[in-house]
């Protein structure tokens, strides 16, 4: 792992800039509802636009980066990304009302599909990268560690931006792609590729992912729900607060923006941790994920019975500790639980599920606002609910004992009468 640190770095780098791309805007998305003159359900298609692009596309490019390889889908990817912030911002710069408003969506369009070749194959990458699994889980960790760190300093530096000039946020996102672009085609030295797998059909290749799903169908629908509900929690939390701390408390800027980071913060250094400490111990992983789900959903029911500011930020900080916990769990087990050939297409189908959560957010967010306080939260924590429960009885990982940890008798799950494993 010490050999490949600059290539994790530049990896790295990517899901921390597609994460601020997106989430740098939700600070601004009230600013930028008054500004243009459009409602808060409009405004919040700024973030399920680009989501609900990526979701379509994310499943083309997991293929491509199977068949041709990650870093060639990659590029690219990051380049499209670049010109679809381009757009929004001159648009931004240039434009007023309504018409700014749909350029400026056509722009997260573009933007979306380049995120759809970005971070989704950056996970599969990693797996290529790293033989053992304690190593793919550390790296993993640092992974979704960089992309919730995203999410900790964009409200921050997105309030900070919108409050010389409403549109700063926007001019940020090519910039910040191009740093990427330039760390990645310098940096990452991707492994070498199966030929054979290069020269497959894509019937052939559609039918061997087919019979994964078959085999594997099970715990893999688990887990691509259990990472959509994650992050439909992370943007809907997040568009409530943003909404509510300026329309209710008055606060604007970076102000605002410190007061959103503290969830964020907690939720970053729960992965960082959750990565780290779990390694290669799948048993560990499955209820690691299940204790963070449950820490979710409790504090979403507590958070219905008060609207007080402080108890909701303190509330869904626990809460961003939990989803912290799940997501690298949930993504070690998938990066390693199906063969390299299929790893990229598998993956990228969990991570079109990860956008669909964030694409549902903060329009089901928006209409409930409108509602009893504790039907919106009561309805986010059924959400999460279910999330436990598919962990708790879809994720089965049997465990032996063996004494390969630091602390000695852990248990290593053995998932291949699952078939989650090959020889």
């Amino acid at each position: 792992m010490e050999n490949k640190k600059w290539d994790l770095v530049a990896l790295a780098s990517i899901p921390l800039i597609m994460t601020l791309g997106n989430s740098m805007l939700i600070p601004i998305l009230p600013q930028i509802s008054k500004v243009l003159g459009i409602s808060s359900f409009k405004v919040s298609m700024l973030i399920t636009v680009y989501a609900v692009v990526a979701i379509l596309l994310i499943p083309i490019a997991g293929y491509l980066s199977d068949r041709y390889g990650r870093k060639k889908i990659i590029i690219p990817s990051l380049i499209i990304a670049a010109l679809g912030g381009a757009v929004s911002a001159v648009a931004a710069w240039m434009l007023s009302g309504t018409t700014a408003y749909y350029v400026i969506l056509a722009g997260r369009f573009l933007q979306g599909i380049g995120a759809a070749g970005a971070f989704p194959i950056v996970i599969p990458l990693v797996g290529d990268m790293f033989k053992g699994e304690e190593e793919v889980s550390k790296s993993l960790g640092i992974i979704e560690t960089s992309n919730t760190f995203g999410k900790v300093i964009s409200p921050i530096l997105g309030a900070l931006l919108g409050s010389f000039i409403w549109f700063l946020p926007f001019t940020a996102i090519p910039i910040l792609c191009l740093i990427s672009l330039v760390l990645v085609i310098f940096l990452v030295k991707t492994p070498k590729t199966n030929s054979n797998n290069n020269k497959q059909s894509l019937r052939e290749f559609l039918k061997k992912t087919k019979q994964v799903l078959h085999e594997k169908g099970r715990w893999l629908y688990a887990i691509f729900a259990i990472g959509g509900i994650a992050m439909f929690g992370v943007f809907g939390v997040l568009f409530y607060l943003s909404e509510t701390l300026e329309s209710t408390y008055k606060l604007h800027g970076v102000v605002k923006g410190l007061v959103l980071a503290i969830p964020l913060a907690l939720l970053c250094l729960a992965s960082y941790l959750a990565g780290k400490f779990t390694g290669k111990n799948k048993a560990a992983k499955k209820w690691t994920g299940f204790a963070g789900m449950t820490l979710l959903t409790a504090s979403l029911i507590v958070t219905g019975f008060s609207s007080q500011i402080y108890f909701v930020v303190g509330m869904m900080t626990l809460g961003g500790i939990g989803i912290g916990m799940v997501l690298p769990c949930m993504d070690t087990l998938l990066t390693e639980g199906v063969e390299k050939e299929q790893r990229g297409t598998i993956t990228s189908l969990y991570s079109s599920m990860r956008f669909i959560g964030v694409s549902l957010g903060p329009p089901v967010v928006s209409l409930l606002l409108g509602a009893n306080h504790w039907v919106m939260f009561g309805t986010l924590a059924a959400v999460a609910a279910v999330g436990g429960l598919l962990t708790l009885f879809a994720v089965k990982p049997e465990a032996k004992e063996e004494d390969d940890s630091p602390g000695g008798n852990a248990y290593r799950a053995d998932f291949k009468k699952k078939g989650l494993v090959h020889k």
